[in-house]
């Protein structure tokens, strides 16, 4: 019988974080999408790995392929500075394998590249996770529930409205949530018995793993570049092989609010990681990060304290419904609904309202930024106006999306 604690020491991880994030572009021009920055200090990989070290799981294989430097380097400094290199987190990517010089073609290729690491593992249980969403998960809970229903393979399920649910890849389930269809972005999608909702993939999985082996080695047979969604699971329902969806929504951590149940997001595009950072600054954010119960684990290096100053009726230094980071300074200037990442900088007479500042941004004098992400160690010459005409901003060089959102990218060298 496993205790929740035992269950995650009886598991390893293997995180897929090779995504290019190209509907991320320009933020993944120099990064891949789980290296991008998230609420300031945190990277988007930061999340699931924190869910994975507060659930007990601490052997974790990373396996990095696109543009990796910029990753690798935060899981050495952050990850290897908390749990001590190599304890916790084994970072493996195409161009470091002795048995492959491929890059990835699937997602369950990538799994099948690395093999070894799983045979040479005594874990009773594989969990498989994308590196690049924000959401909060005991991962012990959805273990459990794949022992309990003697599951030969347990994926992660979002309840989203029908309205909704074309978008993602769709499970039909029977009263027992155990899997009897799976369709990717199906026009008209089969509800939960019971329901007005659907169950969609977030793309993780737990699998026991004998399983895995088995049937990784025998779906390489038949795909060269396979795919836990458009192979695997298909292949498994075909074998009448028990496949089992676990209710996101069922999941409760330590420390969570009621308004927090099933929070996830994909922030796959501009206009969504926008949506998703500007939640964070609300009262009371259906993310929260000051749930010290199940921290959100990161290095921010020795930062000093963020400051404001002066406090002149015409030049004063305040931040107004916003996140501030360590190391930032807001001079003579009004920061409003934003978020600024370490160490930036906002000079005397300007106004910074509902936007993204990455690391190290520098802000000068009487400048006007409105709806806008700015990219790392950039400067902003005195007297820019950067979201008030999209015209302007193109000319400029920036993306601006649909919605609106002002994207200044860092200039390639």
């Amino acid at each position: 019988m496993y205790s929740m604690d035992s269950l995650g020491k009886n598991t390893i991880a293997m995180v897929l974080a090779g995504g290019k994030g190209e509907r991320l572009s320009p933020l993944t021009l120099r990064r891949a999408k789980p290296s991008v920055a998230f609420g300031g200090k945190y990277k988007i990989i930061d999340f699931v790995l924190s869910n994975l070290f507060n659930s007990g799981i601490k052997k974790v294989y990373i396996l990095t392929q696109y543009r990796a430097y910029s990753l690798n380097k935060h899981l050495r400094e952050s990850w290897g500075k908390w749990t001590g290199l190599g304890e916790f987190y084994v970072g493996i990517s195409p161009e470091t394998s002795s048995e492959s010089e491929e890059w990835f073609r699937g997602t369950a290729d990538a799994i099948l590249q690395y093999l070894r690491f799983v045979e040479s593992s005594d874990a009773d249980y594989v969990a498989i996770f994308g590196g690049d969403h924000i959401y909060k998960m005991d991962v012990t809970q959805m273990i459990n529930f794949h022992r309990m229903n003697r599951s030969d393979i347990t994926i992660a399920a979002l309840e989203v409205p029908m309205e909704e649910a074309s978008r993602y890849g769709v499970f039909s389930v029977d009263e027992d949530s155990r899997v009897t269809a799976f369709t990717e972005k199906p026009e008209i999608p089969e509800r939960i018995p019971g329901r007005e909702t659907c169950f969609a993939s977030m793309g993780n999985y737990i699998f026991p793993t004998r399983k895995l082996i088995e049937v990784l080695q025998e779906g390489k047979k038949i795909h060269a570049d396979l795919d836990f969604g458009k192979h695997v699971i298909p292949m498994m329902l075909a074998n009448n092989d028990r496949v089992f969806a676990y209710n996101f929504n069922d999941n409760i951590i330590p420390g969570m609010k009621s308004e927090e149940r099933g929070y996830w997001r994909d922030v796959g595009t501009l206009d969504s990681y926008y949506e998703a950072n500007m939640d964070l600054v609300n009262v009371s954010p259906h993310l929260n990060l000051y749930n010290y119960k199940w921290p959100i684990l990161t290095n921010q290096g020795n930062l000093p304290p963020a400051k404001t100053v002066f406090d002149d009726d015409d030049r004063r230094g305040q931040n107004i419904d916003s996140y501030v980071c360590a190391g930032c300074i807001t001079s003579g200037s009004t920061v409003r609904g934003s978020i600024l990442g370490p160490r930036c900088k906002v000079n005397s007479y300007s106004l910074v309202e509902d936007s993204i500042l990455f690391e190290n941004v520098s802000v000068g004098r009487n400048v006007k930024i409105r709806k806008a992400i700015i990219d790392k160690n950039i400067v902003i010459p005195d007297g820019s106006t950067i979201g008030y005409d999209s015209d302007e901003d193109r000319s400029n060089g920036y993306t601006v999306t649909e919605s609106g959102i002002v994207v200044v990218p860092r200039k390639e060298k």
